[in-house]
């Protein structure tokens, strides 16, 4: 199958994981006119899909059976061994000729071990972790990380395009997750200058929506100043990201720098950070309520929000 083959009269998909993002994402699979069958741990998440036309089934080696193409977004490395590589997982289910993606942010390691097993069975795996949190989720505006053989990710490009606007493909298995490190690495001390500059801002007495007007465009501008920091001043902590996972994929990108005798300090800094912001209370909030973790350390009350 082609590029210009694949089309919702001849591909099923299968979506495994309906949270925050997925449940977007598949969505945008569904009103394409693809017909999906989804699956996650807590059933509830899954009735928004179903009321747009989706099967709802009980395992994913249910939704590999019923599949042609499977995505799969989760929450962390372990969740992604079970749901492809465990006993009900995905891989137990599939055909020959099946392709899976996922699309969580995980292990490259991991990554390669799945293109293994699945190759083992004829099927195609592709890891595919994106960037974007819940905004470009829902406006289909992600950004897309692709490791994977060439055939088979040419074979799903079209599917990747009804999520994503920049879609780039890195290499073969496991070098879209370690791009994925490089992008959090990035966002990770970003957030905390962010932070910083906003506390700084409310001790100086400054109207910070005001502040934010004049760096947002200039050479400070970034997609977290121009997204995450309005709603640090709104007192908006709700998780277009969850500070839980962050931690996880931090602690990834360190254990890869380690493998490879990399110094990040400012990511570590970074970790240690939003380990603290989740002692206190904040793991399943958005990352942006890193703030609250800062105007703790500087004995603040951060007055856009609480704490």
């Amino acid at each position: 199958m082609t590029p210009s083959e694949i089309n919702p009269s001849n591909t099923r998909i299968g979506w495994i994981g309906t949270g925050v993002m997925g449940r977007s994402m598949c969505g945008h699979l569904i009103n394409a006119g693809y017909q999906a069958t989804v699956y996650n741990r807590t059933a509830s998440k899954t009735e928004p899909l179903a009321a747009l036309g989706a099967t709802v089934a009980n395992s994913p080696r249910e939704v590999a059976e019923q599949s042609d193409v499977v995505f799969t977004i989760v929450g962390f490395p372990g969740d992604v061994r079970e749901v492809i590589l465990g006993d009900q997982g995905v891989l137990a289910g599939a055909q020959a000729g099946m392709t899976v993606v996922d699309m969580t942010t995980s292990q490259p390691s991991l990554a390669e071990e799945i293109a293994q097993r699945a190759a083992a069975q004829s099927v195609d795996s592709i890891d595919a972790p994106v960037s974007g949190g819940d905004t470009g989720a829902r406006n289909a505006a992600l950004s897309i990380m692709i490791g994977g053989a060439d055939g088979a990710v040419q074979r799903v490009w079209p599917l990747f395009e009804l999520m994503g606007k920049t879609i780039v493909h890195q290499g073969g298995p496991g070098l879209g997750q370690h791009t994925k490190m490089v992008n959090q690495t990035l966002i990770a001390s970003g957030m905390i200058a962010i932070c910083e500059g906003l506390l700084y801002a409310q001790k100086a007495g400054l109207d910070i929506n005001t502040v934010l007007q004049s760096v947002s465009s200039g050479a400070a501008g970034s997609w977290s100043l121009s997204n995450l920091a309005p709603r640090m001043v709104a007192g908006d902590h709700a998780p277009g990201f969850y500070v839980e996972h962050f931690i996880k994929d931090m602690g990834i990108a360190l254990e890869e720098a380690a493998r490879m005798q990399l110094a990040l300090p400012g990511l570590a800094l970074a970790h240690q950070l939003y380990q603290a912001l989740a002692a206190q209370g904040h793991a399943k909030d958005g990352t942006q309520s890193l703030v609250l973790a800062l105007a703790k350390l500087n004995a603040m009350q951060w007055a856009q929000g609480s704490d």
